[in-house]
């Protein structure tokens, strides 16, 4: 084993003495805590994850997570705070990178369709359930920003032709994020019966269709593609 190994964390803990093993657990980082911990809560929900779970994951003691913080509910906002950031910015750098509103929607659409597909349901379902409005208040907190990005694309639309110049930019951005929620309501629409691509086609582009001018729905037929689904 070298000091690289340690570093990374690819040793067999088996074989420290037991005090430098003690050590070992106190270094972990509240960074590191949020990091693993979004990750299981991500892939099991947050019901059945617990401290324990936590601890053991990580190879540590309860002591350094309670160092950091008071409760596991204290310890999910964390997470889902880091959680909407990473969303955040990955959608800043779709816009940046994009030529026009149409295909930064696309491109966000594939993301949405992609998170939905490696994120266990309970996840939320278990934050709605059991933390009631704790979801709400951590999108609030990073300044709604789904809603400002699609505002953003709505002026950019517009500017370029793109989108009729009478939309109502408030109205139709809400309207955008409650289709965007539809297409993963599994309860309403099972994955066995229909498939994102369908919900994506009957859903999503009839609307999208209705807001753009002529040019912009000659754009949409050239992005299509983009809101095909494939995982």
């Amino acid at each position: 084993m070298n000091f690289l190994s340690f570093l990374c964390g690819t040793i067999d803990t088996k074989i420290l003495p037991r005090v430098l093993l003690q050590g070992f657990k106190y270094m972990i980082s509240k960074e590191k805590i949020i990091e693993v911990s979004t990750f299981l809560f991500v892939e099991n929900g947050v019901k059945t994850i617990t401290i324990d779970r936590i601890v053991k994951q990580l190879h540590t003691s309860k002591r350094t997570i309670y160092n950091h913080f008071e409760d596991k509910t204290e310890l999910l906002k964390a997470c889902l705070a880091t959680y909407h950031n990473r969303i955040q910015k990955e959608n800043d750098d779709i816009i940046n990178a994009s030529k026009n509103a149409l295909q930064a929607m696309g491109y966000m659409h594939q993301r949405i369709i992609y998170r939905a597909s490696q994120t266990n349901p309970n996840f939320f379902n278990d934050i709605i359930h059991y933390y009631p409005g704790l979801l709400q208040d951590s999108y609030r907190n990073v300044g709604n920003f789904a809603h400002k990005q699609l505002e953003q694309l709505g002026e950019w639309g517009i500017k370029d032709g793109l989108f009729r110049e009478d939309i109502d930019i408030e109205v139709t951005s809400k309207t955008v994020l409650a289709l965007l929620e539809l297409l993963k309501d599994n309860n309403r629409f099972p994955v066995d019966s229909f498939s994102k691509e369908r919900l994506t086609f009957g859903i999503m582009l009839p609307y999208l269709r209705g807001v753009c001018t002529e040019k912009g729905l000659q754009q949409l037929v050239k992005q299509e593609e983009l809101f095909k689904v494939m995982l």
